[in-house]
């Protein structure tokens, strides 16, 4: 039996961030010899859940320890990065496919909430509401109604569902014309439904910006509240769960395992040194953290953390939702976000709220461009500031074989980090991403019945 420093690995994969995480249990399946290697002493990397609360302060060198008001440190799991599941989305997909599902629950987000002229309305989720909001006036409902169920017949393999548009060609912009719906809604179309960050797509052809739309539809319709899932004790259980899926196909983990340097032969990986130890590997999956020299920065997120002891105005005292500024609404290039969570998802102290506002910088001050979202939530009992870099890969990895996944964006759902997940697999692999082909299998299945 080989130690790990001498057996030959065929992705060695250096942080459990949710992009690695969720690769090395694929590739696990898929039959590979995986070691996964982390410097921090918990999963999750950047897209942790922090707990202790106590852990959180430290973290933000937020000086003494947090009030008798907070309750128990131990009852707060904190994200850093907030993220919602699409329920028919990509992440969604790949949890059923490996199972992964079996070791986590999920709750329904409560609602999905828009800001428009200083106030924040509920995304209508059912006719009757889309009938009743005031997001609307009477004419732009009955406008509205018809480009739904445009959206919902409409089939990019059947033309006689295109009604005269060119899926291929038409813009956007050119079909919101079509059903002559005005400014706000396209706003709240665009941003809130399919949920865009900025209104590059307007310009590029309708295709993608319709089956965004039929996504959103669909997931609604799994569950009806809102189209969104949030795990039970945070998204820290996401990376542990595909961790677990690895182990399973005999994937090797270890944390706390410092990164000293990684190995290089003729313009290739073939391994990482940890505590004077080398780990063969033929390719290589990280974040960008290991590898400065192969990134670039391509802009930054700012974050607020806040903890509130009291549900947002005006949605309905829900235990969790999405808000969406859309950037037209305050005069910006892209939209701000508001994820919340309570104590009803075992993330906080009983009575308490977690309320994350994310958005892309655009200016040198960070912290007034966010003041929109943080004006929704007051008053605030507790906010934690970060300030991240957004750093792309220089390259596509396929010389190196050093995959880099890219830093987490400012959105509030995973489809982004799935489409970079599928694309790290694909220019590993050769071939496209194929969902089937992370289903579990029955008979190699060792460590549970």
């Amino acid at each position: 039996m080989c130690s790990w420093k001498e057996e030959e690995y065929f992705n060695s994969l250096s942080d459990c961030c949710g992009c690695e995480c969720i690769l090395s249990g694929i590739m696990s399946v898929n039959g590979k010899k995986v070691l996964h290697m982390d410097r921090n002493p918990y999963y999750g990397g950047e897209s942790a859940s922090i707990t202790p609360l106590e852990d959180l302060y430290k973290r933000f060198k937020i000086p003494g320890a947090p009030p008798a008001s907070m309750g128990r440190g131990r009852d707060w799991n904190v994200d850093l990065i907030p993220k919602f599941l699409m329920a028919n989305g990509q992440l969604v997909k790949m949890l059923l496919f490996t199972e992964v599902t079996r070791y986590l629950d999920f709750k329904v987000t409560e609602g999905s909430f828009v800001y428009k002229g200083g106030k924040i309305y509920k995304v209508p989720s059912t006719e009757a509401e889309a009938l009743a909001s005031s997001l609307m006036g009477l004419f732009e409902k009955r406008r509205f109604r018809k480009f739904l169920v445009y959206v919902a017949n409409f089939d990019e393999n059947d033309p006689r569902t295109f009604e005269g548009i060119d899926p291929k060609k038409t813009s956007m912009r050119e079909v919101y014309k079509k059903f002559d719906l005005g400014q706000d809604v396209i706003d709240f179309t665009g941003h809130a439904l399919a949920l865009y960050r900025t209104d590059d797509y307007l310009d590029q052809p309708c295709c993608e910006t319709i089956n965004r739309i039929k996504l959103y539809s669909e997931s609604l319709a799994r569950y009806g509240k809102s189209p969104y899932l949030y795990p039970l004790y945070g998204l820290g259980e996401l990376p542990q769960g595909f961790a677990r899926l690895s182990a399973i196909y005999g994937g090797t983990y270890m944390l706390n395992k410092p990164i000293e340097e990684i190995i290089m032969q003729n313009g290739k990986v073939i391994g990482v040194k940890s505590e004077g130890e080398i780990a063969r590997c033929k390719q290589l999956i990280c974040d960008p953290s290991y590898v400065k020299d192969r990134v670039e920065k391509v802009g930054q997120v700012i974050r607020v953390i806040c903890i509130l002891s009291h549900p947002i105005k005006n949605t309905n005292d829900a235990n969790s939702c999405q808000i969406i500024i859309p950037q037209n609404q305050v005069n910006r290039k892209s939209d701000i976000y508001v994820c919340m969570i309570s104590s009803a998802h075992n993330v906080a102290a009983q009575g308490k709220y977690i309320a994350i506002a994310s958005t892309t910088v655009e200016t040198k001050e960070p912290e007034k461009e966010i003041r929109p979202a943080l004006e929704l939530l007051e008053p605030i009992e507790q906010k934690f500031v970060s300030i991240s870099d957004l750093l792309v890969p220089k390259d596509l990895g396929t010389e190196s074989q050093i995959f880099i996944s890219r830093t987490y964006d400012a959105t509030t759902h995973f489809e982004t980090t799935c489409d970079d997940i599928k694309d790290i697999y694909k220019r590993m692999m050769g071939s496209e991403f194929d969902f089937e082909e992370m289903k579990r299998k029955k008979n190699d299945i060792y460590g549970e019945e």
